[in-house]
């Protein structure tokens, strides 16, 4: 192990042992409950050592407030997601309905195509919506949007490349 590599290991785990119990806390207050607090504040730390960046001792706090909340803002839109998706499964016949698997599966990848949508310019995000949910035309979504036929057809282009790659993962 290198000294860098030493020296970000302690400054993670100096980070944990000072402010863990305070960020559990702030969670279990946002969440209502001590369980999902405690995931989440797992999760801060494990997303700060997939960035390998501390914030100086001054900024700790603060930076770990922003990512938490960033992961219950995730929390709550995966919450309402699977909320969509099985009531949607309750208007199918019993036989019809997935398997538990096949359920956590479905959620995991819409999960996965929402937060690629979030990630889209909000008007590429709308004229994907609007072509597949409410089966607009071309014309009629850049008379929507105020933009030409073709900036619709990029930003159509562009959003169905991020799903696919949200579920593939990128393109060669």
């Amino acid at each position: 192990m290198s000294s860098t590599e030493f020296t970000f290991q302690r400054q993670v785990e100096n980070l944990y042992t000072d402010h863990h119990g305070w960020l559990r806390g702030l969670l279990r207050r946002k969440l209502g409950n001590a369980f999902d607090a405690a995931d989440l504040a797992h999760d801060v730390h494990l997303q700060l050592l997939r960035t390998g960046r501390v914030p100086p001792s001054d900024q700790s706090r603060r930076h770990l407030t922003r990512i938490a909340n960033g992961l219950v803002i995730d929390l709550y839109r995966r919450r309402q997601i699977e909320a969509a998706y099985l009531e949607a499964l309750a208007l199918l016949p019993e036989p019809l309905a997935p398997s538990e698997e096949d359920r956590a599966l479905a959620i995991e990848t819409l999960v996965e195509i929402d937060a690629a949508l979030h990630g889209l310019p909000a008007k590429a995000r709308r004229a994907l919506l609007l072509c597949k949910l409410d089966g607009m035309s071309y014309r009629d979504i850049a008379a929507e949007l105020q933009v030409s036929v073709s900036s619709v057809e990029k930003y159509i282009a562009a959003g169905l490349l991020a799903c696919y790659q949200a579920v593939h993962g990128p393109v060669c």
